[in-house]
């Protein structure tokens, strides 16, 4: 199917694009002088913009597609529900779809992680963790248990909760006085460590226990939780060290401290597991979601809680005073179970697992180049550190990584055919997530690309 349009259409689209569409974490100024890519159509691992060129999706648009594009099977399935029933909401009412995806998700989550809270997407389902986690804690008699500890450079959303949780300081300053009541600790990224950086073991214990000095200091009858991702986004790929989330653990059953596992991007296979805490063997007390459970063919996310959490608003007139008019939304739903049949049909979840050593080893062959200092992230969730100077691993300067990610890398990777992510939330890196459905070919088609495109970033800026 040809996404090719006239000259006309084409020149229609990029002056309304510019006129009226308010794109998102876009910098509208550039656009005066440059077109806007305008993606028309995807089919498997690949996108093709309005002039029918093909580009590589190593992102999963956004860590989303997990089956890949044009799977006409969850269309279809997606307008069979409609017919059915288009909408309802889940305020004292349940419909199938919702009450089936519930039950499965579920049986896939760790432990007595048996209550699925939906949302339309991951910022709501954190914002859902946070509100549920004070109103637990007033509810069981402990008021004062109110604030979030997070790790610093992380990303939880954008809704004024979640950007506080949120470790970007560039991300919060515009919207600032955010809710005063979190904290910010070490992320794990060892590549950068001051200390320890030798043994991953010992970083990781140091790490967690930064978690554990902040509750004493914040005074642990004011901690309600901790959220932490299980491969941190921002900042590249940051795995989690040996033993890290075992010692997190501890420490949040000794001070009563709910630990969150923010997976917005980690659960529904992009580590190979259906949830990133099932990989690093650790027990949360909230899982949040969203992203793959789709594979972004429809809006959803959802907050899934322990029975324990549950079990307060199981008496008398407690009700957990928190919704979204489209959370659990009947054709999301319906999606989602498609989505699963599908991934649990054609084993994706294992394909990762196999491939995951092959995604690695040809991403590492790019440590020859000068720029490449490190290849960090597990499954199919990879990063790149760029770095000025490989023999001591000296990052860019704000002033040069701005340069090279904006300058460069943002346009000159999706010219050659490839959609990833240059990203400077932290350390200078470029970030891949491909599709579940790839294999080693494709992995020689990104490393092929991303090669051309370094060589030239090193003369743009070395």
């Amino acid at each position: 199917m040809s996404t090719t349009r006239s000259n006309a259409e084409r020149e229609r689209l990029q002056h309304s694009a510019k006129e009226h569409l308010w794109m998102h974490f876009t910098r509208h100024a550039p656009l005066a002088h440059q077109d806007v890519p305008i993606i028309a159509r995807g089919e498997g691992p690949y996108i093709f913009d309005i002039d029918g060129r093909r580009f590589l999706d190593a992102l999963s648009g956004l860590f989303v597609v997990q089956v890949g594009h044009g799977r006409e099977e969850l269309a279809e399935v997606a307008a069979r529900q409609t017919k059915a029933l288009a909408y309802f909401p889940l305020w004292g009412y349940a419909h199938p779809t919702a009450i089936e995806l519930a039950e499965r998700v579920a049986e896939h989550a760790p432990g007595d992680l048996n209550r699925v809270f939906f949302t339309t997407g991951g910022g709501e389902a954190v914002e859902a963790g946070w509100k549920l986690a004070k109103q637990y804690f007033k509810l069981t008699g402990k008021p004062t248990k109110h604030k979030v500890i997070s790790r610093s450079i992380s990303y939880h959303g954008t809704t004024h909760g979640a950007l506080s949780i949120t470790g970007v300081p560039s991300m919060r300053v515009p919207f600032e006085p955010l809710v005063p009541t979190t904290v910010k600790v070490p992320n794990t990224n060892i590549f950068c460590a001051e200390i320890h950086k030798d043994d991953p073991e010992v970083f990781g214990r140091w790490a967690a226990d930064r978690i554990a000095e902040t509750i004493e200091f914040e005074g642990p009858e004011t901690v309600a939780a901790v959220f932490l991702e299980p491969v941190q986004n921002s900042g590249g790929c940051f795995a989690p060290p040996p033993g890290y989330f075992q010692r997190v653990r501890e420490i949040c059953d000794e001070y009563d401290v709910l630990l969150v596992s923010d997976e917005v991007i980690c659960a529904f296979g992009r580590l190979g597991y259906m949830f990133g805490a099932q990989r690093y063997g650790y027990q949360p007390d909230i899982i949040t979601c969203a992203k793959g459970i789709t594979s972004g063919y429809s809006p959803l996310g959802a907050m899934i809680a322990s029975d324990r959490l549950m079990e307060p608003f199981l008496t008398g007139t407690n009700a957990f005073s928190h919704g979204y008019t489209f959370g659990g939304h009947p054709v999301s739903t319906a999606v989602a179970l498609a989505n699963l049949d599908i991934m649990e049909r054609e084993s994706l979840n294992a394909n990762v697992l196999r491939n995951e050593v092959a995604l690695r080893a040809t991403l590492e062959r790019l440590l020859d180049l000068d720029i490449v200092g490190g290849v960090r992230g597990d499954g199919y969730f990879f990063a790149l550190e760029l770095v000025k100077d490989k023999a001591t691993n000296q990052p860019f300067t704000a002033e040069e990584s701005e340069r090279l990610v904006r300058g460069f890398l943002g346009t000159q990777l999706l010219e050659a055919g490839i959609y990833c992510r240059p990203d400077n939330r932290g350390d200078t890196v470029v970030q891949f997530a491909p599709p579940m459905i790839c294999g080693p070919t494709h992995f020689d088609e990104m490393e092929s690309i991303v090669r051309d495109v370094l060589k030239r970033a090193e003369a743009f800026i070395l």
